[in-house]
């Protein structure tokens, strides 16, 4: 075979240069960071991507988180069901703030939170606390020491029970004002009653009750101060066990 050589025209040297340029990879000078298209360097292209908010999640009127089976995305997106909730309240709430300012004096008046009170149902026994039938009757109490009567205390229990109650006056009773705190004592029940003693003649004698009275039940009795931890019980009502007889009492 022949072979002939055949001689390539590749333009000038210029030329050359210039497709040599080319095929190299421009390296990045030292001290300088490379910029991008836009011309922000790599550290801000960075910050603006934490910059940029998370895109908000908006639920449909009749959405219900009760609807998702998986258990991790339902506490997923009742997060964040609750969070839009309490955005948009407080947007709300600063929305108003600024009308009031802005109305000054003229501004309605605040709305009144609504409460357990406020919104219960009304009850036609609703007593009027003006009304007559229902006011106290009879004097008001006076700051007279009053006696203390202890009545059908038999037992020890119901001794230290009595004595308990006793220390709950002082041991220097006015008769003057004729006051007198009952704890009656029937059937392990406690029946406090609060009177006042009139003096219709020499030989008739009659009371008015001035209030408060209540009924107590003792469960327990503790020895020393109270400590619901460490603390020392004497007697402790046991009601499966202790309440088997009727005809018998502890007090």
């Amino acid at each position: 075979m022949d072979v002939k050589e055949v001689e390539v025209d590749f333009g000038t040297q210029e030329h050359v240069k210039k497709l040599k340029k080319k095929g190299k990879k421009q390296k990045p000078k030292k001290g300088k960071k490379p910029h991008k298209e836009n011309g922000e360097t790599k550290e801000e292209a960075e910050k603006a991507k934490t910059d940029e908010k998370p895109p908000e999640i908006h639920f449909p009127p009749t959405f219900s988180v009760s609807e998702i089976k998986n258990k991790q995305r339902r506490h997923f997106m009742f997060l964040k069901f609750k969070q839009e909730k309490r955005k948009e309240k407080l947007a709300l709430k600063k929305k108003r703030k600024k009308e009031r300012q802005a109305l000054g004096d003229k501004a309605p008046p605040k709305e009144v939170p609504k409460t357990v009170e406020n919104q219960k149902v009304y009850d036609e026994t609703t007593v009027d606390p003006q009304d007559e039938e229902f006011q106290r009757k009879g004097k008001e109490p006076t700051e007279h020491v009053p006696e203390v009567i202890l009545n059908n205390f038999t037992t020890r229990l119901g001794h230290s029970i009595g004595r308990m109650f006793a220390s709950l006056f002082p041991h220097d009773p006015n008769f003057v004002g004729r006051q007198v705190a009952t704890f009656h004592n029937q059937r392990d029940y406690i029946f406090f009653r609060y009177h006042r003693y009139i003096f219709k003649n020499e030989k008739r004698v009659g009371i008015q009750e001035l209030g408060p009275r209540f009924t107590l039940k003792l469960r327990s009795l503790q020895k020393g101060t109270f400590d619901s931890k460490f603390g020392v019980y004497e007697w402790v009502h046991k009601r499966h066990e202790m309440d088997s007889c009727r005809r018998k009492f502890h007090l």
